[in-house]
């Protein structure tokens, strides 16, 4: 006999089917993308511009060094090149990344750990092998942003089955390492959470710094345009912080900027910029767990504030 389906039933197989589809494991999808920066974009010391061209011209001067000079020889991997971009956040390690594969005239195929971790036992090694296949069928420069999830350090004392997943990851990768004939990047804020194993297997590693006054000067010159009306003097902002980044010098900037507008002012003073990038330096202190405050004169001894009315 056939019964009418009540709204509780459509409810009941929506509510099953939409149980089943999450049962499933996602299928990732990898796409190139055109890079974003060349090196005339980014600013850095000239000792890091130098270690990372040295890499970046690896293809070009393959034949000399391989076979003029004969080092084929003795380096049958001659294909394979892994460069590890390591140092404090906004320092311009993503931006070099894009610069390589500009530089290369490829796409860069950009992978995060979010994008492939997976729940599901054996996933997350299965998208990494797709990552790579991907690079290679598009000719593209592989990039592993934020890579210290990928190759940190494998577990030793195994009590769950995740940590057998972990390891079972580790080993993919270096398998795909070992075998991939081309171009892999990675960036990480924490180098000290690498695998030696993965250290081992990545050629060059290049440490990136928060700019020195040199590189200050250049990136407050480049985000402060000429067209933007001001009274902002770059050599006091580059001596006044040189604990910054290029990208707390970006953003620093560019809030100026907006809230100049908000004003109705008809420049960008220096003081929003001043404003801006204690801000900006609060908010790291506060992420590190430090707590600035303005001590009182009250509570300053007496002879540290007699030193200091001195100076």
């Amino acid at each position: 006999m056939w019964k009418r389906k009540t709204p509780e039933d459509e409810q009941k197989a929506e509510a099953q089917l939409k149980a089943e589809e999450q049962a499933k494991p996602k299928e990732i999808e990898f796409f190139p993308e055109e890079p974003r920066w060349s090196f005339d974009e980014i600013i850095l010391p000239q000792s890091v511009m130098d270690q990372i061209l040295d890499v970046a011209n690896y293809p070009k001067n393959s034949k000399q060094v391989f076979e003029t000079w004969g080092l084929q020889t003795v380096y049958k991997q001659s294909r394979q090149i892994g460069i590890n971009f390591y140092g404090a956040p906004g320092t311009g390690k993503t931006m070099a990344a894009h610069a390589v594969a500009k530089h290369l005239d490829r796409k860069i195929l950009i992978v995060n750990y979010a994008d492939i971790e997976s729940k599901f036992v054996g996933e997350t090694p299965k998208n990494i092998r797709k990552a790579f296949e991907a690079a290679k069928a598009s000719n593209s420069i592989l990039f592993f942003d934020e890579a210290d999830a990928i190759l940190s350090k494998r577990v030793t004392n195994m009590t769950q089955a995740g940590d057998v997943s972990v390891n079972q990851t580790r080993s993919v990768m270096l398998m795909l390492m070992n075998d991939y004939q081309d171009f892999v990047i990675f960036a990480t804020n924490f180098i000290s959470n690498f695998d030696p194993a993965f250290m081992r297997r990545i050629s060059t590693h290049i440490e990136f710094k928060l700019p020195d006054l040199d590189c200050r000067k250049k990136l407050w010159q480049r985000y402060i345009v000429p067209t933007m009306p001001n009274n902002i003097d770059i050599d006091e902002l580059a001596e006044r912080y040189n604990n910054i980044s290029g990208s707390d010098i970006a953003n620093a900037v560019l809030m100026a900027a907006f809230k100049a507008a908000r004003q109705n002012a008809e420049r960008v003073d220096k003081s929003l910029v001043f404003e801006a990038v204690e801000n900006i330096l609060a908010s790291k202190n506060a992420n590190k767990g430090i707590i600035v405050r303005e001590v009182p004169e009250s509570e300053v001894p007496p002879e540290i504030l007699a030193k200091s009315k001195e100076a």
